[in-house]
């Protein structure tokens, strides 16, 4: 692990995540770029003290050194948006496999060049939009592959919070301080951290993807150097028109990510905050769908661990993109084919596109053009 130190929260998660299904151990780790602090947090951890280090260049060069049973088998990169590229290239170019937090680079050239490098090496590199691990989110998946909705025609995805709705960066606290500095943050703010996230499952279900987009992109809250509030209309590349909105300035808000698919003969809608259901609609009338209950595709079933009844949440759709890079990892290793769900995680790819979203976002939102494209 890079990052996830002492006082970090994503990096906790990853470590919850990747240990679920007891196919991934955490063996060495740079968990800060402070020496002393991933000393300390490595202690906390367990490790033993000669594999935890005092950067991300060290670690990786030293556990290329080691003998190829004890070495890492990949890189997990949990670190702010400005720290992302340089370990994941240094890792791709040593021959480990990464994870790495979303977004995936701090601006699009960063994002080509990764995914240049990844598509040279061969290397397995998944990015951690976790939101598509969910059971119910792959089952919408599979409903709009085999036509459940026909044609799709509109899609409205939403993701407002409200945590940011003061200055909360001034206070000093570790999160907001960092995911609203253009220094570490990129070019955007609110619609980098979670309108991203609204982008990839847009995309990640409907199969569609955005071509065009008109941004209006607000700092409400008065000092603060990013964008804090978005709302764009959207067009996909087969004819279907959208509306993405993403705040944290919704004051009162939690997590509530979520979205509404309509097409020719039917309708899907899925809340975040209410992962275990997916509701149906036709003009005939609604259907629940529960995870685990009935008839649901293999592809869900594939991603539900427990017996209908007992929720399963964040941390479990988390598990779900570990679990299946795991075992693509393990097949490479063993000189095999990935099993037929292995490979269902984020790539750098869509990293690369969720890169091309913000920078359109930004654009459109300064420009006068009214329709700006995803490039």
């Amino acid at each position: 692990m890079i990052g996830g130190g002492r006082g970090a929260f994503i990096g906790a998660v990853h470590r919850i995540a990747a240990a679920m299904d007891g196919e991934i151990d955490l063996v060495c780790g740079a968990f800060s770029s402070d020496s002393e602090r991933s000393r300390l947090s490595g202690q906390d951890l367990y490790l033993p003290p000669e594999r935890v280090y005092g950067s991300f260049e060290e670690m990786i060069l030293q556990e290329k050194a080691l003998p190829e049973d004890t070495r890492m088998d990949f890189v997990a990169i949990v670190t702010p948006n400005h720290v992302h590229f340089p370990p994941a290239k240094l890792a791709l170019e040593n021959g480990f496999h990464v994870v790495c937090d979303k977004p995936l680079a701090f601006n699009l050239e960063e994002a080509k060049a990764l995914a240049k490098l990844v598509e040279e090496t061969g290397l397995l590199f998944a990015l951690t939009h976790n939101y598509t691990g969910y059971p119910m989110v792959k089952e919408a998946r599979e409903m709009v592959r085999n036509g459940a909705i026909g044609k799709i025609r509109k899609v409205v995805v939403e993701y407002p919070q409200g945590w940011l709705s003061t200055l909360l960066e001034a206070s000093g606290q570790k999160q907001a301080a960092w995911r609203t500095d253009p220094k570490r943050s990129g070019a955007a703010g609110a619609m980098g951290d979670i309108g991203t996230h609204a982008e990839n499952l847009a995309e990640y279900i409907t199969g569609l993807k955005i071509t065009e987009l008109c941004a209006d992109l607000s700092a409400m809250v008065e000092g603060r150097l990013l964008d804090d509030d978005g709302n764009i209309l959207l067009r996909f590349d087969n004819g279907a028109k959208g509306i993405l909105f993403a705040s944290q300035i919704a004051n009162g808000e939690e997590n509530d990510l979520n979205i509404r698919i309509y097409g020719e003969t039917g309708g899907l809608q899925w809340h975040q905050m209410e992962p275990n259901t997916l509701v149906h609609k036709t003009n005939e009338g609604t259907r629940l769908l529960r995870t685990g209950v009935g008839e649901q595709s293999e592809a869900a079933k594939a991603h539900i661990r427990i017996p209908a009844g007992h929720p399963e949440g964040y941390l479990e759709a988390f598990a779900n993109i570990y679990r299946n890079f795991a075992r693509a990892v393990r097949a490479r290793l063993e000189g095999k084919e990935p099993g037929p769900f292995d490979m269902d995680f984020p790539t750098v790819h869509d990293g690369v596109r969720g890169m091309a979203f913000i920078d359109a976002v930004v654009a459109s939102s300064k420009s006068d053009q009214k329709w700006w494209p995803v490039d």
